[in-house]
């Protein structure tokens, strides 16, 4: 009988700690699910429309050069119809491609 209530109070402690308002529960799920960086990882960068600095601020491996380097292909030869068009533009190959993969749109 002793342990038991020592249980008990050790679970009503931890309860009294967990604040289980319903806005704090859903507060918690929207964090839990969506997290700051994830959020950023999800928004995705036209590369027929992006100016240089969002090429640079949203694509991983593509610096101020590579980024007018885009711009000039696509002033030249028109929009880019498939992402792995861009492995025309110099300096761009398949490893860049792999790590924007899912952050480049048309």
């Amino acid at each position: 009988m002793k342990k038991f209530k020592v249980y008990f109070n050790v679970i009503i402690l931890l309860l009294l700690t967990i604040n289980l308002s319903p806005t704090a529960m859903a507060e918690q799920q929207t964090s839990e699910n969506n997290p700051p960086n994830q959020i950023a990882q999800m928004a995705t960068v036209n590369i027929n429309t992006a100016s240089a600095e969002e090429l640079v601020k949203g694509l991983n491996g593509i610096g101020l050069n590579k980024a007018k380097k885009i711009i000039e292909y696509r002033d030249k030869f028109g929009p880019f119809v498939t992402i792995e068009q861009l492995k025309e533009v110099s300096g761009i190959g398949q490893s860049i491609l792999d790590r924007n993969n899912g952050k480049i749109s048309l």
